[in-house]
């Protein structure tokens, strides 16, 4: 029996549909953060994410408590969902999974150089990386808004495109946003790694054994430089696919942390980045900044001509094949979609950026674009998915998998 069928829904069904609702929740939390920033209480708003806790000698602020602690717990079930990708999900197959990785790639390369061309030097050349994100949640609520007027093989084509999307933001943000590297922490860090391969080879199955060791490495991430959620993702890296002592150690992991991240951290996350003051002149200064343009054309034509224009290069030149049942249309329909950039193009901003005034003019083009990009996707998809036959070159994933 497969790993698939231990879920009455299985992982992948469930996966979805926990990424759909919590984009609805997603989204109220980002509302709620930009009324708040806009309301006569909006200093009790500011104030309260800039309040300093200090736990264990770690002093940080609430934001950063969040966008360094809480979301290492998102990345960490990104890492899982990557791991289960590339062992037994839609990245398992090569063929399957060599279209949307080279849609990916182009659809990160192309966002990155339209912002580069448009912001030009100086502070805001650091933002180039804004626009190469797509937020899985906020793209499948649109799926999941539009049923079964998308083919299955739409969300299957941007849920691939999107965890491959992750890997290279991953990459992006350990490699070029990281801090000054403190040799001595990421040496603390390569060991508590090290630690948990011992830990796994040694046949050590309780994952409340591996939760000390995990804390471990978060800290030593943080003090090394390198940013505290790549330990996220490697500890999800590192999670077994396989069953580990009769258990689907992977599945139920995931199962259970993926609501928690959905609903409480990303949310939380949009909560404490989200609020920008729009007054006081703000806004006007965004429409007219290089940088909210920059974000706007990366995201909404960047991704369009790097995913849809991607995934037709790699046609022509056999580099994979579509899902099943993907029609011509819905292509340019699902690359529209990944120009939704909020969650991670959110957390890269506030990285790339220390100047309040940047960030916000980052912020206020990832909502426009955001917005523009979801509902261009929508009409794309409901306007032009059910005029346009089948493509010839698509693949049934199952298919392949059962011969």
């Amino acid at each position: 029996m497969s790993r698939r069928a231990t879920s009455p829904r299985g992982p992948l069904a469930e996966f979805l549909h926990d990424e759909a609702a919590g984009g609805v929740v997603l989204l109220a939390a980002a509302v709620v953060a930009l009324v708040w920033a806009n309301s006569p209480a909006r200093d009790a708003y500011f104030s309260l994410w800039e309040t300093h806790v200090s736990v264990a000698g770690i002093d940080e602020d609430l934001q950063h408590w969040v966008n360094d602690g809480l979301m290492a717990l998102f990345f960490f079930v990104v890492g899982l969902e990557i791991k289960r990708e590339l062992v037994d999900g839609e990245l398992s197959d090569r063929r399957a999974a060599a279209l949307p990785a080279f849609a990916a790639l182009t659809g990160a390369l192309a966002p990155a150089a339209v912002f580069a061309l448009l912001a030009g030097g100086g502070a805001a050349a650091s933002g180039w990386a804004i626009p190469m994100a797509t937020d899985i949640a906020f793209a499948v609520g649109v799926l999941a808004v539009l049923g079964d007027r998308v083919s299955a093989g739409v969300k299957l084509l941007v849920l691939a495109i999107a965890v491959v999307d992750d890997i290279i933001a991953i990459t992006v943000i350990a490699v070029f946003y990281s801090d000054h590297i403190d040799l001595g922490w990421l040496a603390a860090a390569v060991a508590a790694v090290a630690v948990v391969v011992g830990m796994r080879a040694g046949g050590v199955t309780r994952v409340a054994f591996y939760v000390p060791v995990g804390i471990a490495l978060w800290v030593a991430t943080l003090e090394s430089g390198v940013h505290a959620t790549v330990a996220g993702v490697v500890l999800g890296l590192l999670t077994p696919a396989g069953t580990v002592g009769g258990r689907p150690v992977l599945e139920q992991l995931e199962h259970r942390l993926h609501p928690l991240a959905s609903f409480v951290v990303v949310p939380l996350f949009a909560l404490a980045n989200a609020g920008v003051y729009l007054g006081g002149g703000a806004l006007s200064a965004a429409a007219s900044s290089r940088v909210t343009w920059a974000v706007v054309a990366g995201l909404v034509l960047g991704k369009l001509a790097g995913v849809g224009g991607g995934i037709q290069a790699g046609l022509r030149s056999r580099v994979g094949a579509l899902p099943a049942g993907v029609t011509p249309a819905e292509v340019w329909g699902a690359a529209a979609l990944a120009g939704i950039g909020f969650t991670v193009s959110l957390f890269i901003a506030s990285l790339a950026y220390d100047a309040p005034e940047l960030q916000s003019q980052a912020k206020v083009g990832i909502f426009a674009a955001s917005i523009i990009s979801g509902l261009l996707g929508a009409a794309v998809l409901m306007s032009f998915a059910a005029k346009t036959p089948a493509s010839p070159d698509s693949y049934d994933v199952d298919r392949a998998r059962s011969s």
